[in-house]
C-alpha cells in the first residue's frame, strides 16, 4: 500500500534503543517488495498519480540534500513504469523540521531520536508538532509510560494504539476517525458517527406545573 491514512508517517525514539531498533528497521524496509499489487509477494504498491509521486520524489530529493536529514533506509523512486515510491525512513535533528510537521501521504517515516531523560518533553512535541491527529501509537512495558503518555495525547490521536501498528482499525470493533486537520473526529462503524445526522431536541414535560414563582426557601420564618 503505498498511501494509507492511518500510516505513520512520523516516530520518536529514545537514544538508547535508537542504534538497534534503526538497524532492524532498515532490514526490514530493505525487504519490502515494491510492485504490481497483482503479484501476492508485492507488500507496497504505486502511489496514486503523478502529481503524488513528484510530491514525495521532491521530499526525498530534498532530504538527501538537508543537513538537518538523513536517508536511512529506502529513498529510491521509480517512474519508469507507474508512480513507485520505495519506503523510505529518515532521521531528522530537528524535532521541529517539515517531516516531522507536514502530511505527505506516502511511504515516507521520519524519526526524531530523543534523548532518554526527556520522554515528557517529547511527549509535548508529539502532541503539539503537526496539525494532524489522525492516529498513534505508543510502544512501551513500563505502564506508567503508557499511561503518561495515554492522558498526554488524549487529543493527538482519535485512535490510540498500545503497543500496536496504528493502522488497520477493525470494522465493527474500533471505531476510526480523527480530530484536529485530521477532521472533526467522528467515529465511523459507531452509532457516534450517526449522531452527527441527527439534530438532537431536548423535551420536558412536568406532571405537577408549579404555581408560583416563588422559591419555598423564600418563606420567612
Amino acid at each position: 500500500q503505498g498511501q494509507k491514512c492511518s500510516a505513520a508517517s512520523r516516530c520518536y525514539i529514545p537514544r538508547s534503543l535508537w542504534p538497534e531498533v534503526s538497524e532492524r528497521m532498515r532490514a526490514e524496509i530493505d525487504a519490502i517488495k515494491v510492485g504490481d499489487p497483482a503479484d501476492f509477494s508485492v507488500f507496497c504498491g504505486a502511489v496514486i498519480d503523478e502529481k503524488s509521486f513528484r510530491k514525495l520524489d521532491g521530499v526525498i530529493t530534498s532530504a538527501k540534500g538537508d543537513s538537518a536529514a538523513k536517508i536511512i533506509a529506502g529513498g529510491t523512486t521509480d517512474d519508469s513504469e507507474g508512480w513507485f515510491v520505495h519506503p523510505t525512513l529518515a532521521e531528522v535533528s530537528d524535532p521541529h523540521h517539515a517531516m516531522m510537521r507536514d502530511e505527505y501521504f506516502g511511504p515516507l517515516l521520519s524519526a526524531y531520536v530523543y534523548d532518554d531523560a526527556k520522554w515528557t518533553d517529547v511527549l509535548g512535541l508529539v502532541d503539539s508538532a503537526t496539525d494532524y491527529a489522525l492516529t498513534g501509537a505508543v510502544f512501551a512495558r513500563d505502564r506508567a509510560a503508557i499511561h503518561e503518555a495515554n492522558v498526554a495525547l488524549r487529543h493527538a490521536a482519535g485512535n490510540f494504539y498500545v503497543n500496536d501498528k496504528c493502522t488497520g482499525a477493525v470494522v465493527g470493533q474500533q471505531p476510526f476517525g480523527g480530530g484536529r486537520a485530521s477532521g472533526t473526529n467522528d467515529k465511523a462503524g459507531s452509532i457516534l458517527n450517526l449522531i452527527r445526522w441527527v439534530s438532537p431536541r431536548t423535551i420536558k414535560e412536568v406532571g405537577n406545573p408549579p404555581v408560583d414563582w416563588r422559591y419555598p426557601y423564600m418563606d420567612e420564618r
